[in-house]
């Protein structure tokens, strides 16, 4: 059964770092697309960034350019998110996801097949 696990979600203040982790299960990642979601209350679930299938090309949603870094190891068959000076605006939970439909970074979350169960990621001011 295919698995996505997000993990390093939590409490912090603003200003400070976390490091999101989603590591795959009966899934190779060699030749898929990985996004990073996030919903917060009341809002609808929005694309954070997604890199391509080799890691060299990703996308930023503006509110996280140059403070979030999506990374990934698909040796490891795992993705990340460096989360820099995180702001009250950045509560939400967290979501990774796969898509075979794209080998390049996309931000429509219609293209993702898998999903995870989230990670919760509290910021307070």
């Amino acid at each position: 059964q295919v698995q996505l696990v997000e993990a390093g979600g939590g409490v912090v203040q603003a200003g400070d770092s976390l490091r999101l982790s989603c590591a795959a299960s009966q899934l190779t990642l060699n030749n898929r697309a990985m996004g990073w979601f996030r919903q917060a209350p009341g809002k609808e679930r929005e694309v954070v960034a997604s890199i391509g299938a080799n890691g060299f090309l990703a996308n930023y949603a503006d509110s996280v350019k140059g403070r979030f870094t999506i990374s990934r190891d698909n040796a490891k068959a795992t993705i990340w998110l460096q989360m820099n000076h995180l702001q009250p605006d950045d509560t939400a939970v967290y979501y990774c996801a796969s898509t075979a439909l794209n080998r390049g970074p996309s931000n429509y979350p219609q293209n993702y097949e898998y999903w995870g169960q989230g990670t919760r990621v509290t910021v307070s001011s």
